[in-house]
């Protein structure tokens, strides 16, 4: 057996999206030959609101090292990223698991991108192979990064700065999607040739397997409506998607064509800028039938939400390259998926092959609005009144799953430490 280092600095019980990578990885590892030893930090050190439920999606079989950090600071916030404050902790811990455990590579995860930095020292000193791991893109990826001197502009001209430093000695750059670190391989390897991969989070059925007991309903007072439920932040580049979404609802209840049972709920959307999806439904006098609630729900809560739901909406985003994760746990909630991607979105073709596209729609930046809303319409005319049995292929999801995903790495560090 093998074993793989894998740092970041949050994990179960946190409750954000980036712990999941490590941990959908980490549940299928030892399957392949690599035991996986996670660093992370004590959670009475986080800022997020804490899930329990998570680590009872945890495989026994991962190691898992604490560590301590600085508080979060409370008045002057010159900075409160966990990485931060955990560096010096991180860095020496790491140091000793890498003794102790006789580490054979070190993977980390970004966002945190600071993480990255640790890779290049640790590399320094023991000579242990390592690879960044890109949920996110970090150069040029943050909002209104152009913007002269704002926060995202600093932050851009601090990670053009680190991530050369960061990735130079790196062995392996992987991401959720070659989409997602093209751009670290043009800047830096263009003259080195370097092993990469991509793969999604994917998934672990396993997950959906766990019922909660006593869990309430955010549709427990309408207990007779038919719930849609969205669930997941709601991105800077779907705004356009939704007001069409609602435009065409607001039509179809004009023309007596809308079902008056169902009602959309948001869950989970986040503290994004612009105008809220409440305000949009306001706009489209639909405030009566659609609910937001931007608080951050326990992971097999949401689960547990689509699953009891009567269908499941995935906004996607204008961008050909975004990839959703939440595309899997949609279509394993075993309930009607009506979806809206860019026509060259990885989405598309993953409802396609498992036969889950009947009510999907493809984007095309070429086509007008108008277009866009009656493909928009008459999905939702027929995601609302169709009696058609649902039976997506799940057997065709196998390679995207989080089993496939630890696959692929793992032929990758077996190609680079042999």
């Amino acid at each position: 057996m093998k074993n793989l280092l894998i740092i970041y600095p949050h994990w179960a019980p946190s409750n954000l999206a980036g712990v999941h990578r490590s941990r959908l990885i980490s549940n299928f590892l030892t399957q392949f030959g690599w035991q996986p030893h996670i660093l992370t930090v004590k959670s009475e050190f986080y800022e997020e609101k804490l899930d329990f439920d998570l680590l009872k999606t945890v495989n026994t079989s991962t190691k898992v090292y604490y560590t301590n950090a600085m508080k979060p600071p409370k008045y002057i916030r010159f900075f409160g990223d966990i990485a931060l404050r955990a560096m010096p902790n991180l860095y020496n811990a790491a140091k000793k698991i890498i003794k102790e455990q006789q580490i054979d590579f070190i993977w980390i995860p970004i966002p945190s991108f600071y993480t990255a930095i640790l890779g290049r020292l640790l590399h320094g000193k023991t000579k242990i192979p390592y690879g960044i791991d890109y949920i996110d893109p970090w150069v040029n990826g943050f909002v209104d990064y152009e913007k002269p001197f704002s926060r995202a502009w600093l932050s851009n001209q601090l990670a053009s700065k680190l991530e050369p430093f960061s990735v130079k000695k790196a062995s392996l750059i992987s991401g959720v999607s070659t989409a997602y670190y093209q751009g670290v391989l043009d800047r830096n390897f263009k003259n080195k040739k370097i092993e990469h991969v991509g793969m999604p989070y994917g998934f672990d059925p396993n997950d959906h397997e766990i019922k909660l007991e006593n869990i309430e309903l955010p549709w427990k007072m309408h207990e007779n409506c038919k719930a849609w439920v969205y669930a997941g932040a709601f991105l800077p580049k779907s705004h356009s998607f939704l007001q069409i979404l609602f435009e065409s609802i607001n039509e179809l209840r004009i023309e007596n064509k809308w079902d008056e049972s169902i009602r959309l709920y948001f869950l989970g959307t986040g503290s994004y800028k612009a105008q809220s999806i409440a305000e949009y439904a306001k706009e489209n006098q639909l405030d009566d039938i659609v609910v937001e609630d931007r608080s951050r729900f326990g992971f097999l809560d949401i689960l547990n939400f689509l699953a009891a739901s009567a269908g499941v909406l995935v906004i996607g985003s204008t961008e050909k390259h975004y990839t959703a994760s939440k595309i899997f746990q949609s279509l394993l909630s075993k309930k009607p998926v009506l979806a809206v991607f860019h026509q060259e979105s990885s989405a598309v073709e993953i409802l396609k092959e498992s036969k889950a596209d009947s009510y999907l729609t493809k984007f095309s930046p070429k086509e007008t609005k108008a277009i866009l809303k009656e493909k928009i319409k008459e999905n939702l005319f027929n995601f609302a009144y169709s009696n058609k049995e649902w039976k997506p292929e799940f057997s065709n999801l196998d390679k995207y799953s989080a089993k496939s995903s630890a696959k692929a790495l793992v032929d990758k560090l077996d190609l680079i430490i042999s």
